[in-house]
């Protein structure tokens, strides 16, 4: 572990970054010269104690998992990420389809849309980061582990997962989902995880294994999404989507047509947030 070095490179990237930058307010008394330490601790998830003995040259050697953290907090790029894991003396996470580190060209993207669902999504459908909005839309869709991570996992093995989406709208989404896996378990392997999740999925769900067997490819939804939230209803939303191909990373973005029911719910969502809606609000 070179501690200087990391120490050094730390105070140089998080005096590069602006509050605007990372979807922070800027506030009216700001003397520092970038970032605060304890916004970099709040956007890494570690302790203000803890990032700033690291930039003191202090306390343990971070773990992989923090370094990751504070490469993503940071908006680190792919290589600076890379340097940032030798100066902690591991080795870098491998790169490509599997990474899970969003590019900062995405993160600047979903740090400025705080009035629209959005999410960044893997190619198979793992939820890494949302806005408050997307949360309060479907619920939080980070905190899954294992295959449950993948929508298309959970939406064959968990019947809860349906429930955000109309019902009349099911077969699409089951069709949607076993034409993407099948895309991608040709494009990855046979030993690649996509394969992994076709096989779990052939012996744990009998409408999988149907839909599977229809060999469809390409199947995609049309321009319009229809969400259930348990407190305003039925949301319309189009889902625009921008690729990543580096990371085969999506940046998913829900709209609703200004001045439509859709809309209005939308903004009653960013009100209320998770919270129920009082029946004034629902009038």
């Amino acid at each position: 572990m070179d501690r200087a070095g990391l120490a050094e490179f730390l105070r140089r990237r998080r005096e590069s970054l602006q509050p605007e930058d990372v979807g922070l307010p800027r506030g009216r008394r700001r003397r520092t010269n970038g970032l605060r330490r304890e916004e970099v601790a709040t956007l890494c998830h570690l302790s203000a104690d803890y990032y700033s003995r690291l930039e003191r040259e202090r306390g343990p050697r971070p773990s992989e998992q923090m370094i990751a953290s504070i490469a993503q907090g940071l908006h680190l790029s792919l290589d600076e990420r890379d340097h940032l894991f030798r100066l902690a003396g591991h080795h870098p996470p491998t790169r490509g389809t599997t990474s899970e580190h969003i590019s900062p060209g995405l993160l600047r993207i979903l740090d400025r849309l705080t009035d629209t669902p959005a999410e960044v999504v893997t190619e198979l459908g793992e939820t890494l980061r949302q806005t408050p909005l997307g949360v309060a839309l479907t619920g939080d869709l980070t905190g899954y582990t294992g295959p449950a991570r993948s929508i298309g996992y959970r939406w064959f093995t968990d019947p809860a997962c349906r429930a955000l989406y109309h019902a009349d709208d099911h077969a699409l989404h089951s069709r949607v989902f076993a034409s993407g896996l099948r895309a991608t378990v040709t494009l990855r392997g046979p030993d690649s995880w996509a394969a992994h999740l076709q096989r779990l999925l052939l012996a744990r769900s009998e409408e999988f294994r149907t839909v599977w067997d229809e060999h469809e490819v390409g199947v995609r939804y049309g321009h319009v999404k229809r969400f259930v939230h348990p407190e305003v209803g039925v949301l319309e939303l189009t889902c625009q989507a921008l690729l990543d191909p580096e990371q085969s990373h999506s940046l998913l973005v829900y709209t609703a047509v200004p001045g439509s029911e859709s809309h209005e719910k939308l903004q009653l969502l960013a009100v209320i947030g998770n919270q129920p809606v009082t029946p004034a609000q629902r009038a």
